[in-house]
């Protein structure tokens, strides 16, 4: 009972870690997503789950941020439950030394750390990432960051992108 009580927890923080205030988005992206504050990818039929978990992998790899964590909730659930699950995974990447130097400026940062993408099954089959997507010029002005680390910040934000772009299509 304690374990599947863990993993409801664990389920139910996740799903509020990938959610953010709508006074974190900034205008609408080219998303498919109309809620504020998440960045949410079809994955393509063509592509499977797998393919598009292990694109997202090799493309971070490439990109040089650090897959430190992968949390298969699904596979929680169901061994807690003992019935089959549709796949949700979460993703945990990370620039260690952007993360230090944004907690020497103020450890509020911590709250973002490190940066998820979920891989969620929806109730049709059909593959999704997400992921929260933040407003880096307002987040930097409210934290008064400097200008270079505002930079390195959205760059990070590019590579999260460009990672659920070749998860979505599939790409090596």
């Amino acid at each position: 009972m304690r374990t599947a009580s863990f993993a409801v927890i664990g389920f139910v923080l996740n799903a509020f870690l990938l959610s953010a205030p709508a006074s974190w988005a900034a205008a609408p992206k080219a998303s498919p997503s109309s809620e504020s504050g998440v960045y949410k990818v079809a994955i393509d039929r063509s592509v499977g789950l797998a393919e598009a978990a292990e694109s997202m992998r090799l493309r971070a790899n490439a990109l040089n941020l650090q897959l430190v964590a992968e949390l298969p909730m699904s596979k929680q659930v169901e061994a807690v439950t003992g019935k089959p699950q549709r796949t949700i995974i979460v993703f945990q990447f990370c620039d260690a030394v952007l993360a230090k130097d944004l907690i020497d400026v103020n450890m509020d940062f911590s709250i973002y750390m490190p940066c998820r993408i979920a891989l969620i099954e929806d109730a049709k089959g059909q593959g999704w990432l997400v992921m929260m997507d933040v407003n880096v010029d307002a987040v930097a002005q409210e934290k008064r960051l400097p200008e270079a680390l505002k930079v390195r910040i959205e760059a990070v934000r590019k590579s999260l992108i460009e990672i659920m772009q070749a998860g979505a299509k599939g790409e090596l």
